[in-house]
């Protein structure tokens, strides 16, 4: 067994992987959106939480749904894009706990925390929106995650009841050359992190 990634491996999930603006005209299918939760749901989260919810928005009716509630300049990409994820969580999902950390209540150290609920919520389905990105690359797909959306009336269309909730979206397809921005830097080791 490999104890790490060789070096092409990780070039593909980090050094050479971009935030794609513009898509071939290459559908991405549905045997491919399930491998690619199949391997993204084993990320670790706030004790087993799991609370992101994915919505794979692809249809024309879906992209038109979704279409009034993107900031103008996320309009064009987005419904170029052959698949838009709008990464949520669901508020209640601590319903699942019995299934998903059988061996012990955890339902209760959750249920009736709305605070609690809301951090826990936020946290663990960003870390999985980001297993999503990671997921998507590993599979051959290119990502364009964004946050330039009404998340009200967003959450109005989809999700009327209340209980899920969106916090980012994510195009997914097969990206173009044409449309890339010159790479931005990123911070060196000892402006972002600490040795103690």
């Amino acid at each position: 067994m490999f104890s790490r990634l060789d070096d092409m491996s990780l070039d593909l999930l980090f050094d050479s992987a971009r935030t794609y603006n513009t898509w071939q005209d290459k559908p991405v299918d549905d045997s491919l959106l399930h491998a690619l939760y199949e391997r993204l749901k084993w990320g670790p989260t706030t004790a087993n939480t799991c609370p992101a919810r994915f919505v794979f928005v692809r249809s024309t009716e879906g992209k038109q749904r979704l279409k009034p509630h993107l900031n103008p300049g996320n309009v064009d990409k987005t419904m170029a894009a052959p698949c838009c994820v709008i990464v949520a969580y669901d508020t209640r999902f601590y319903e699942l706990m019995p299934q998903l950390f059988p061996s012990r209540d955890m339902r209760s150290v959750f249920e009736g925390k709305d605070a609690l609920i809301e951090e826990v919520c936020m946290r663990s389905s960003s870390l999985q929106g980001g297993y999503l990105v990671m997921a998507a690359r590993a599979l051959g797909l290119d990502c364009g995650p964004m946050s330039g959306f009404n998340a009200e009336t967003l959450n109005r269309e989809f999700f009327p009841d209340g209980r899920w909730r969106a916090n980012f979206l994510c195009n997914l397809g097969y990206g173009s050359e044409e449309g890339l921005f010159p790479r931005n830097p990123r911070l060196e080791f000892d402006q972002a992190c600490q040795l103690l």
